[in-house]
């Protein structure tokens, strides 16, 4: 079995003395390959993307070498970038669009939102054979997801103070008009339909503007998911993407032995299980997908990988997934980390601790493992004011070549 993966990646722009958001995209990409990287809405985001792999050893070896390039162009200019849902101290007045006509229209028609789209996020894409296919396997994930989402809670800090959130980047997204769960379709055809009475309505001006929890790309043969907070540690990104290919390899192969699909069910219910995942990450209940009642997130995402086992041994991930799984559950949820990090010394101190997993480092820790082929070595901890170059990172493990292909917007 070969479905393969790829991911985008959104990175926060800091001054490194301040842990301020600096609108320097530009400087940054300058010094970049324009086919990894691009631009995104606001100057303070940068955004990478990975190429195409059959293994999460070939695409974690992707993402880590991808953030070592761009440490090193922000390190250069005396920057730093950060993986995170929000920068824990962006103030009210960073946004800074990205000149582009696409982008000035956003910022015009849809105001504050626009103005406050501060946040970044991580989309993951999975190889699907069609449209039809696509939608439907749309349909058969979504109860899911939200649990991928706690997974990934990176953003309990906005604007300098706790909100209470896991994920507040989640509620900052979910004032699009598009963005959250997305509806059930039969077909290709009826949500291709359905976005162009959008389109019409005027509500979005594109394609690209379906902000759905997962979406069929529209512009790549996949499925997209696109619930999750960046995440600080490239392990997490991995955890997820080999996640979200099972459960659409599981969903897939449901379709085929079932025939005609079916939706199993209404889906109003998951705004609010997104809502309990955005609020209380992995430290508290998530709504679990199959009983539709609030359980403690352990068990929520253990039931995930026992259900999911089967594709993940189909696709070689089972001894990746499991322990990086053990692993997310007993270290909790970045949000956690970031809080815990802040009760003991301040924002500024979480903002190093942003910088330092973002590099691949780990703080008072030993290497986290990566399956069989061993692990990042734990890098020694750098204040603000020490932005290493590329050579200083520890080692890494090497799984060998990524595909030529890339992921692109």
């Amino acid at each position: 079995m070969s479905i393969r993966i790829g991911v985008e990646e959104e990175f926060h722009i800091l001054e490194v003395e301040s842990g301020l958001l600096v609108p320097r995209a530009d400087a940054v990409l300058r010094r970049l390959p324009r086919r990894n990287f691009t631009t995104e809405l606001h100057q303070s985001t940068v955004e990478s993307n990975s190429g195409v792999h059959k293994s999460l050893h070939a695409l974690y070896t992707d993402l880590a070498r991808t953030r070592r390039r761009l440490d090193a162009a922000a390190s250069s200019l005396g920057l730093a970038v950060v993986a995170a849902g929000t920068a824990p101290l962006a103030p009210g007045a960073s946004a800074h669009p990205t000149t582009d006509a696409r982008y000035r229209h956003m910022v015009e028609k849809y105001g504050k939102v626009a103005d406050e789209q501060l946040i970044c996020g991580d989309q993951v894409h999975v190889d699907i054979p069609d449209r039809d296919t696509a939608v439907r396997v749309m349909c058969a994930v979504s109860g899911w997801l939200p649990v991928l989402l706690a997974m990934s809670a990176s953003s309990p800090f906005w604007q300098g103070s706790d909100t209470g959130y896991a994920s507040w980047r989640t509620l900052l997204w979910q004032r699009w008009p598009t963005a959250g769960p997305a509806g059930c379709f039969a077909n290709g055809a009826e949500y291709d339909a359905a976005v162009r009475d959008l389109v019409r309505a005027g509500i979005i001006s594109d394609p690209g503007m379906i902000y759905y929890d997962v979406r069929p790309s529209a512009h790549l043969p996949t499925l997209e998911l696109r619930i999750c907070d960046a995440c600080p540690r490239v392990e997490t990104v991995v955890l997820i993407a080999g996640l979200f290919r099972a459960l659409v390899t599981e969903a897939r192969g449901r379709l085929r032995a079932g025939g005609a699909w079916a939706c199993e069910g209404r889906h109003e219910w998951l705004r609010g299980a997104t809502w309990r995942a955005a609020r209380s990450g992995l430290e508290g209940n998530l709504v679990d997908p199959e009983s539709r009642r609030e359980a403690p997130a352990p068990q929520v995402v253990r039931k995930l990988l026992a259900r999911l086992r089967p594709a993940l041994e189909a696709h070689g991930d089972w001894e990746t997934v499991k322990p990086l799984t053990d692993a997310a559950l007993a270290d909790g949820s970045a949000a956690e980390r970031m809080r815990r990090t802040a009760q003991e010394e301040d924002l500024l101190a979480c903002v190093d601790l942003l910088i330092a997993e973002t590099r691949g480092e780990r703080r008072n820790r030993g290497p986290t493992s990566l399956g069989r082929s061993g692990a990042p070595s734990a890098g020694t901890e750098r204040g603000r004011g020490h932005a290493p170059s590329a050579g200083t990172h520890g080692a890494r493990p090497s799984f060998g070549p990524g595909a030529p292909e890339v992921i692109g917007r």
